[in-house]
């Protein structure tokens, strides 16, 4: 059982407390893209597991009509077995899914994965058009020539400024680098797109960059933000008749997706000790 501190962060144990999770963010306007933890099995038993069970979940959404979609991690379906693993299972997944008319997601991980993770994504969206879409991270240098190769791809692109440590050849390390290079990214995407865009940020200065831009080019758009973090902003997002998803993780691996949450940010970890003190 996920404990008072975690359940901020992470929408229980469960497919049956993930969707009721989603429902009543639903009543907000908010949908919700869920994630089943896991990462970097080793063995192909786990991720063919995973895999069935993101199926299982697809029935689920589906089936009670919620606004809902799933999120999977390449090493979670078989990456780190071998990009064949990964391919196999993830097209289980979409092909699935676009029988279910549910949308798929595809997390972006370290740099070292991000070439066959372009790949696979690529070809299930010229397989299932705008059923999918990818994560890209604008610390990574490589981001803009990936996104003048992914412009004309029919699929949805989610920008972020990046979470891993990467090394400084390959990534930008300063934050006002990061930040400029968001800019750039995003302003590319609404200058060459009429759709597929998704904003994968908390920052309210680029949320309003986005919202700028959607109202010059009248391109269809997207924020996303994760539980647990400004969710009073989402549901005001919402409610002014944005486009809004959260990204809600589920599962019984809650305990080092939630040790990651409180590190990141100075407020989570805030609201952890009070919590603790039971304040």
């Amino acid at each position: 059982m996920i404990p008072p501190i975690a359940d901020r962060f992470v929408a229980g144990e469960s497919i049956a407390a993930a969707l009721d999770h989603t429902r009543e963010l639903n009543e907000s306007d908010v949908k919700v893209i869920l994630n089943l933890l896991g990462e970097h099995y080793d063995n192909r038993q786990e991720a063919d597991a995973d895999a069935e069970t993101y199926r299982q979940l697809i029935d689920e959404i589906a089936a009670t009509e919620l606004a809902g979609a799933v999120s999977v991690k390449p090493s979670q379906i078989g990456l780190d077995i071998g990009d064949e693993v990964f391919a196999e299972n993830y097209e289980r997944i979409v092909a699935h899914a676009a029988e279910k008319d549910v949308f798929v997601w595809c997390d972006m991980e370290d740099a070292e994965t991000t070439d066959i993770t372009l790949d696979v994504f690529e070809s299930m969206a010229e397989t299932y058009p705008w059923q999918v879409g990818q994560c890209i991270q604008s610390n990574l240098k490589r981001t803009a020539d990936d996104l003048e190769r992914l412009v004309d791809v029919p699929g949805t692109i989610r920008v972020v400024k990046g979470a891993y440590d990467e090394d400084r050849s390959i990534a930008f390390k300063n934050k006002s680098q990061v930040n400029e290079q968001y800019r750039e990214d995003i302003s590319f995407l609404f200058e060459h797109r009429d759709r597929g865009i998704a904003i994968g940020s908390h920052d309210p200065e680029m949320i309003d960059h986005a919202r700028s831009l959607a109202d010059e080019h009248g391109a269809d758009y997207e924020i996303q933000m994760l539980m647990g973090v400004r969710e009073d902003a989402q549901r005001s997002l919402a409610s002014e008749g944005v486009e809004v998803w959260q990204y809600a993780p589920y599962g019984e691996k809650w305990f080092s997706y939630f040790y990651r949450r409180v590190r990141e940010r100075k407020e989570n970890a805030l609201f952890a000790v009070r919590a603790v003190l039971g304040r």
